[in-house]
């Protein structure tokens, strides 16, 4: 090349590649999640069947979830949000505390086996097992908020003397112990533990235990 020569200018770079569809945004895909555990059970539930239903590869997919354990979670994270707007809303409307103690059983209840919600949760408590230490703090901090919002039901019914004077975290316990027990029941359908009959148990539990005595 002749040094003398005028310099040619650089070639520009080539313009980046648009992808033919933008990515949905992440509540949109633990939507599809939901509604694929919801139709097909966990079972259907893969990342290449997820990225089919929202235009996305599985490696775009795992950019976002890295792992289907995690993908799981944060379905779990984002379905236990829409619960929990639920339960502000039951806190904060008039009533006594029965009643709002009746509307946080109604909402802690399965709907019928197969619920997808309580079988979304079954597989993240299998699979804690193996989790890493910040994945049992998300699992906590879910199990933490229901815990809080049923001692603040109960405080208040001791202080208004609808219930009993228990301790409201040593009752709360209890209580969650045996709504997971008979929620469990209800998920996968064991005869004998329909929706109607764990709420007949429940609702003797709280009268037996927590409301005063006449």
């Amino acid at each position: 090349m002749d040094p003398s020569a005028p310099s040619r200018p650089a070639a520009p770079a080539p313009a980046p590649r648009r992808r033919n569809q933008a990515a949905p945004p992440r509540e949109e895909l633990l939507a599809a999640a939901m509604d694929t555990i919801a139709e097909r059970g966990l079972d259907g539930l893969t990342m290449a069947g997820l990225g089919r239903q929202v235009g996305m590869s599985s490696g775009h997919l795992l950019y976002y979830f890295r792992t289907k354990d995690e993908l799981l979670l944060q379905t779990l994270e984002w379905s236990e949000g829409r619960l929990g707007a639920e339960r502000s809303a039951l806190l904060s409307r008039p009533g006594t505390a029965r009643e709002r103690l009746d509307g946080y059983v109604d909402v802690y209840v399965p709907d019928g086996p197969r619920d997808p919600h309580w079988i979304l949760w079954l597989e993240v408590w299998n699979r804690s097992q193996n989790a890493d230490a910040e994945a049992r703090a998300r699992q906590a901090a879910i199990e933490g908020a229901w815990h809080r919002d049923l001692v603040a039901i109960l405080a208040e019914g001791v202080s208004r003397g609808e219930f009993r004077p228990v301790d409201p975290d040593r009752f709360a316990t209890r209580t969650r112990a045996l709504l997971d027990g008979f929620s469990v029941h209800v998920a996968v359908g064991v005869p004998g533990t329909g929706r109607e009959q764990v709420l007949a148990h429940v609702r003797e539990f709280i009268e037996q235990d927590l409301l005063p005595r006449p």
